[in-house]
């Protein structure tokens, strides 16, 4: 215990007068590797001593930026944190007759070690697990085969040590960009002389990052500067975990290799731009149309007004968030809330989109005003809840069984674990369920007018009603099929672009300028607009 207080007093005064000091941090890990192997040290001295061996290694690297350091630089540094870490992990094993364990769990490391004895009964022992890895490995036979038949096994994961250790280290012959998908884990056999292992130890490691399907994933280990795959496989894998297999202990990871994204086209991405700020222009004329001009008492608006709404504030919301990506990207949080916020939008679009169509299969069922007894089943209040709840239970649903879905690289929908369908299934069940409706509204339209049983003006208003609607579900609702054929294709991309951020135009001109009642509103409106003009000029002139 005495000894425990000596090296701890030690590492303390070393610390205290080492603030940015890469000689003193060289000086912290010369102590901690002049501790003696047969030494036994209690937890908390070794917690303690960690953490400011790791505070110090931040320290170094947040004072200088990560160009000035070159990789060899960083590969050594990284050896010299393993090592150090190694041998303090290794004074926590002390001798014992049957097994015995101890544990730690501290911002930056995490720790287990597991000791065993000639007397042990297990058959095996349990698996050493940390928050994001585990390992299974064969202590009994190891300490079987030693002269003591006792063994131990010291197994750390590291949540910071991708900084040092990049899995840029990787090098492998084709150009593929790598992505550290799990925490580096480290296992040794502390103060034993025959590590030889009688069974390949599998490790578990979490995905803390989003799992690419098309990615290739490799079990490593670090070989003094570079991760090399020797000796370990991949055994098993699904998009949330992999399980490695290895014939020896050493420090590991999991390396996603994925092909290297397009550089970015600037005539697309300004063409992007400028073609979703004229779809937002043109829903903001919409929406005032809809808003301001008198409109027959047979029109109703309801839905195409919540329609551009929510179609305005999506594409507000995505325009403004790619072009400050880099700085939202940081912040997990907000690219999960704007990506739950977008789904949102989205899906209440569509939902309009169908509340359209189901208000236009009544209108023609009627071919006159909705009775009274509709109107109040159909009220503006009741539209609004059913538009806008079925979207918000989606969303809500999916935040509550996968709530790591959302806040992708891009802050959308994450593509692994068939999360997407959270979007594309309910946007496919709309876009089944309008086919179905006009499918019956063409059907009850050519019955009524083979009846003729309908005024001519009502059933030509009807008819053209029944064009824009169709034309609106092709363009607001089948555009979105273009997507998933946009891969490989730059026409289709410039052409889904080009359909989806002009959403507003299209509503525009169909509701809008081709609407005779609107247009002679819109020359009024625009007379009235130069009459004022002139008098303006003509007093000024009088004057």
């Amino acid at each position: 215990m005495f000894g425990s207080l000596l090296i701890l007093k030690n590492m303390i005064k070393i610390n205290k007068y080492c603030f940015q000091g890469q000689n003193c941090f060289q000086n912290l890990l010369e102590q901690i590797e002049n501790i003696s192997t047969s030494q036994v040290l209690s937890v908390t001295t070794v917690t303690n001593i960690l953490t400011m061996a790791f505070n110090a290694s931040e320290k170094i690297l947040g004072s200088s930026s990560s160009s000035s350091v070159s990789p060899a630089e960083l590969a050594a540094h990284g050896n010299r944190v393993l090592k150090t870490s190694e041998k303090l992990i290794s004074t926590l094993v002390k001798p014992t007759d049957t097994s015995d364990n101890v544990s730690f769990t501290l911002a930056t490391v995490e720790g287990q070690v597991f000791m065993v004895g000639p007397q042990v009964t297990l058959d095996k022992i349990p698996r050493l697990d940390t928050t994001n890895s585990s390992v299974d490995i064969d202590l009994i036979g190891i300490a079987n085969n030693s002269e003591t038949r006792s063994a131990a096994v010291a197994f750390m994961s590291y949540n910071t040590m991708e900084n040092l250790l990049k899995p840029d280290f990787f090098n492998t012959s084709n150009d593929t960009v790598k992505t550290m998908m799990s925490t580096v884990i480290s296992a040794t056999l502390p103060k034993i002389t025959n590590t030889k292992l009688t069974k390949p130890v599998n490790f578990t490691f979490k995905h803390i990052r989003e799992f690419d399907p098309n990615g290739s994933l490799s079990c490593v280990y670090w070989n003094i500067s570079e991760w090399i795959v020797d000796g370990c496989s991949v055994l098993k894998t699904n998009s949330s975990y992999t399980v490695c297999s290895c014939v020896h202990l050493s420090t590991f990871a999991l390396i996603m290799q994925t092909s290297r994204p397009p550089e970015n086209d600037p005539l697309l991405d300004l063409l992007n731009l400028v073609c979703v700020i004229v779809g937002l222009v043109f829903f903001s004329l919409a929406l005032l149309t809809f808003a301001l001009c008198q409109w027959s008492p047979g029109v109703n608006n309801v839905a195409r007004i919540n329609l551009c709404i929510s179609l305005l504030l999506a594409h507000l919301l995505f325009l403004l968030t790619q072009q400050f990506l880099s700085l939202i990207r940081p912040h997990q949080v907000l690219c999960d809330v704007i990506s739950g916020v977008l789904h949102f939008l989205f899906l209440s679009g569509f939902m309009w989109m169908f509340i359209e169509a189901v208000l236009l299969f009544i209108c023609v069922k009627n071919l006159s005003q909705i009775s009274s007894k509709k109107r109040e089943v159909l009220s503006s209040g009741f539209l609004c809840v059913i538009g806008y709840t079925v979207a918000l239970v989606v969303v809500g649903v999916s935040v509550g069984l996968v709530p790591e879905g959302y806040g992708s690289e891009h802050c959308w929908i994450k593509m692994d674990k068939g999360f997407i369908w959270s979007f594309l299934g309910p946007v496919c069940v709309i876009l089944a369920l309008n086919i179905i409706l006009f499918i019956n509204i063409i059907i009850s339209l050519n019955s009524t007018l083979k009846n003729l049983n309908a005024e001519v003006s009502q059933m030509k208003q009807t008819k053209i009603m029944v064009f824009k609607t169709l034309a609106q579900f092709v363009v607001l609702g089948c555009s979105w099929i273009l997507g998933f054929f946009t891969n490989d294709s730059k026409v289709l991309e410039i052409l889904f672009l080009i359909l989806n951020s002009q959403q507003g135009t299209f509503i525009f001109l169909v509701y809008c300028v081709l609407n005779n009642e609107v247009r002679e509103q819109y020359r009024k409106f625009f007379r009235c607009l130069c009459c004022g003009r002139k008098q303006h000029l003509g007093l000024q002139h009088g004057k």
